[in-house]
């Protein structure tokens, strides 16, 4: 999950993961929507690819990308047992003091 977080952490994958999410996308044309180069993009998509986030397709010498919707459900299920946490504790305090005022 580390290489996911790390991955979500820079707003460009971020945005590259938008565009790839509907639609299956080369370097080329992922590129075209920023203003870097060829090989910073494909940096980019390589950490995705690595972290899970995205996978590559070779159609002849073509690279399509795409977003993997199951690794990012998977680092949402991981960030949001976060939030389930936080609430659990917010409702043990309030049952505690709602205890304590009817005592």
């Amino acid at each position: 999950m580390d290489a996911v977080l790390r991955a979500l952490a820079e707003p460009r994958r971020q945005e590259i993961l938008r565009l790839i999410w509907a639609d299956e996308l080369t370097a080329g044309q992922v590129a075209a929507h920023f203003d870097l180069s060829r090989p910073n993009i494909s940096k980019h998509l390589r950490v995705l690819r690595e972290s899970g986030l995205a996978e590559e397709r070779r159609e002849g010498t073509r690279r399509l990308y795409r977003a993997n919707p199951e690794r990012v459900a998977e680092a949402r299920a991981f960030l949001e047992s976060f939030w389930d946490q936080n609430l659990a504790a917010i409702k043990a305090s309030a049952e505690a003091d709602a205890k304590r005022e009817t005592s």
